[in-house]
């Protein structure tokens, strides 16, 4: 029976398992973005996110207690100097699990896991939108008109 047995187990015994997902993490922390299985981008976005959180508070005890789950000097000291400061304000929610589609191979569903702040591509769409005008003027005249205007109503009010 699986009575209270809640995380998958990725048809893994336990040591292969936790050496994958570290690995993973690596992977993901380096290159901000993995693309692997749906299962497994699940399974690591549970793993990821915890030690994320302990990434904000910069000091020895969380630097080991870090290191005891990714197991790489290069990965540890990335997400302390670049990822815990853009995610120092964010209360969660750190990666994203995107669908992608089936592997041509197996028929597998695939998935792109990402870190949230670091997608370039999204937060440059959201840029623009923001910034952009919303009216739009057909002719010349229309465009000078109010700008004409302006100073005849500021010589009224003076007065």
């Amino acid at each position: 029976m699986r009575h209270n047995k809640s995380f998958n187990h990725l048809g893994r015994q336990s040591g292969h398992r936790k050496a994958m997902l570290a690995n993973m993490a690596c992977s993901l922390i380096q290159h901000k973005r993995i693309q692997t299985t749906v299962a497994k981008a699940k399974a690591l976005q549970q793993y990821v996110e915890p030690i994320v959180t302990k990434s904000k508070e910069d000091t020895t005890a969380s630097r080991r207690c870090v290191f005891s789950y990714l197991k790489n000097k290069e990965a540890v000291a990335e997400l302390f100097r670049t990822i815990a400061p853009k995610i120092e304000n964010r209360p969660g929610g750190y990666t994203r699990v995107l669908h992608t589609g089936f592997r041509q191979g197996d028929g597998s569903e695939m998935a792109l896991i990402e870190f949230v702040d670091f997608n370039e591509a999204a937060l440059a769409s959201a840029a623009p939108k923001a910034a952009k005008k919303t009216t739009r003027r057909s002719t010349k005249k229309a465009a000078e008109a109010p700008a004409a205007e302006a100073p005849a109503a500021e010589e009224a009010k003076a007065e």
